[in-house]
């Protein structure tokens, strides 16, 4: 009678040895198996590609497009229809180091500066008394975001009746003071000041809802810590409470310089780039150039618009690559 498997392996000294075919086995399993790659269907290939289709479209169209234009007509000359007529080569790009020329970019600086500056510490200064908890601050609140809903031509008419010589009620408040108004659209230096104002006026509305809506998110434990360490009053604001805030108040000046080197309506509609081009900003030059008074000089405009987006990519990688290292992400 044959003995079964299990009373061989119980005898002493019984040794079993694996079959080659649970050893094969084996050793492909220890081997590393070959990783299953998910080929795509050419129906999902192409879905995505219908799917870019509507942001490729507006990349090119207004984008990549009117930069090839650009640069394009900045080569060529126009004719008195504005229509390239010859490559002038480098000539467009000369006529820019003048003075002229030279002046412009210092006034678009001062009034990006002064913009950017102002427009961010004027609604920090206001944000901070309206984030607190007290009756009637949200009707405080309403009123200096208005300025938000005005368009840049609606709040220079504003500002100019504001400041009409005839019916002004700042000067009559300088004349009470026994001090003489100036000529604030028609004197040097208090145009581009006066203009600069105006488009801080503008955009401390926006600023003011971003840098609130900042201040409401600050923790009040954080803030109770701070008091019982004894940081308060402009110590518990410069330590604790501006880091906290500090994503919207980066945020709040790139896109205040944005708005001050767009500036177009304001300088159109208040000075007209006067007295003397006195607040004639970059982007007014190449509205000049390329458009009033029948101008048509297209190709000087291409040039100037051409060393606008160099400035603005200057300006966003030292914004971006200095001032955004002192942001503290939460």
């Amino acid at each position: 009678m044959a003995e079964t498997d299990d009373v061989q392996r119980a005898r002493p000294g019984f040794r079993t040895v694996p079959s080659t075919t649970a050893r094969s086995g084996n050793a492909g399993d220890s081997a590393p198996r070959p990783r299953n790659r998910k080929r795509h269907r050419p129906r999902e290939i192409l879905l995505g590609m219908v799917f870019c289709i509507p942001a490729l479209a507006g990349l090119g169209t207004f984008v990549f497009f009117p930069l090839v234009q650009a640069l394009f007509l900045s080569t060529r000359g126009t004719d008195i229809n504005g229509n390239p007529s010859r490559s002038v080569g480098g000539q467009n790009f000369a006529q820019l180091f003048t003075p002229e020329f030279g002046t412009v970019l210092l006034h678009t600086l001062f009034f990006t500066l002064f913009v950017v500056a102002a427009g961010v510490v004027l609604p920090m200064a206001l944000a901070v008394p309206l984030a607190q908890r007290l009756p009637g601050m949200r009707v405080f609140r309403t009123l200096f975001t208005l300025p938000f809903a005005y368009s840049a031509s609606a709040a220079s008419v504003v500002w100019l009746l504001m400041l009409d010589p005839s019916m002004s009620p700042v000067n009559w408040l300088l004349e009470l003071l026994g001090m003489d108004a100036p000529g604030w659209t028609t004197e040097s230096p208090w145009a581009l000041l006066t203009v600069a104002w105006a488009t801080v006026w503008v955009a401390s509305g926006f600023n003011l809802l971003v840098l609130g809506a900042g201040l409401a998110g600050v923790d009040e434990d954080v803030l109770e810590a701070a008091r019982l360490d004894g940081a308060t009053g402009l110590r518990s604001f410069f330590s604790v409470v501006l880091p906290m805030i500090s994503p919207s108040v980066f945020f709040v000046v790139v896109t205040t310089t944005l708005t001050s080197l767009q500036a177009l309506g304001q300088v159109q509609v208040m000075t007209d780039g006067g007295p003397n081009g006195s607040t004639s900003t970059l982007v007014f030059s190449i509205y000049h150039n390329a458009f009033e008074n029948g101008n048509n000089n297209y190709g000087l405009a291409s040039a100037q618009g051409l060393v606008l987006l160099v400035v603005g990519i200057v300006l966003a990688a030292i914004q971006f690559g200095v001032v955004e290292r002192r942001v503290h992400y939460r």
